[in-house]
């Protein structure tokens, strides 16, 4: 077998995984989406690091919808890889405790939201923090993490809490802690990671459960589309600009 055929098998293996032991917090989770959508809320969404991935596959994208509302801080997402906007930098700022507190100044949180927040290992305060805060104002808090890291790794917070004890509903990623999945024999580190496939898995997923529970519920929510599809050349534009009265809804 060669190393690329491992990690894909590896990574089906994780999916699957995911689909089996996951399914009824996806659902949850899911309900929980509808229903803040359906009642005019928002459902946040929060990744710091390689984690902001699944949000920026949320949303805006094809086949999803207006609801879902990203927190992007682009001093939690590198755009270098060393000096400014930098990894090094990245990785300390997320380590520190106070500074989600300090994000979410620029957000009117209310209780008919959710958040849902991603953090493969579960430990850096930033995610952690973002949970928290979120719970403080009455938010219903959905988390994707490693458990396998969870249940083996001492909490780095001054809580003594990780991220998915600080969640409502804690969804595993069914990867290992060290997130990379291919081992070589002569070579200590393994290569290529999973918990990005397994986090955007979960997160289509989600998405999916979320806009069927809205069509069921009577509700039709302005959906982002592929060109290809056949609908109104204008569509997208209107749902932006239905995404622009969502945001003004609030203020």
């Amino acid at each position: 077998m060669t190393a690329a055929e491992e990690y894909l098998k590896r990574i089906t293996e994780v999916v699957s995984t995911i689909r089996q032991s996951q399914k009824e917090k996806i659902e949850a989770a899911g309900a929980i989406f509808a229903k803040s959508i359906g009642s005019g809320g928002r459902v946040y969404l929060f990744g710091s690091g390689h984690s902001v991935i699944p949000v920026l596959d949320i949303f805006p994208r094809y086949g999803s919808f207006i609801g879902f509302f990203p927190i992007y801080d682009p001093r939690l997402m590198w755009s270098n890889v060393v000096g400014p906007g930098g990894a090094r930098e990245l990785l300390w700022l997320e380590r520190r405790e106070g500074y989600a507190a300090v994000v979410l100044e620029s957000y009117e949180l209310e209780a008919r939201d959710a958040l849902l927040v991603f953090s493969h290992g579960g430990l850096n305060a930033a995610p952690i923090e973002m949970a928290l805060e979120c719970k403080r104002k009455g938010l219903t808090v959905v988390s994707v993490s490693s458990h396998q890291n969870w249940r083996q790794a001492k909490a780095t917070h001054s809580s003594g809490k990780a991220l998915a004890d600080a969640s409502d509903i804690a969804i595993d990623n069914c990867v290992p802690p060290e997130d990379a999945l291919v081992s070589m024999e002569g070579i200590a580190e393994k290569f290529a990671a999973g918990s990005t496939v397994a986090a955007v898995s979960i997160a289509m997923a989600l998405v999916a459960e979320t806009g069927a529970r809205l069509v069921e519920s009577g509700k039709k929510p302005p959906t982002f589309v592929s060109p290809n599809v056949g609908l109104p050349a204008d569509h997208n534009q209107q749902v932006f600009r239905a995404y622009e009265r969502f945001v003004r809804g609030r203020s």
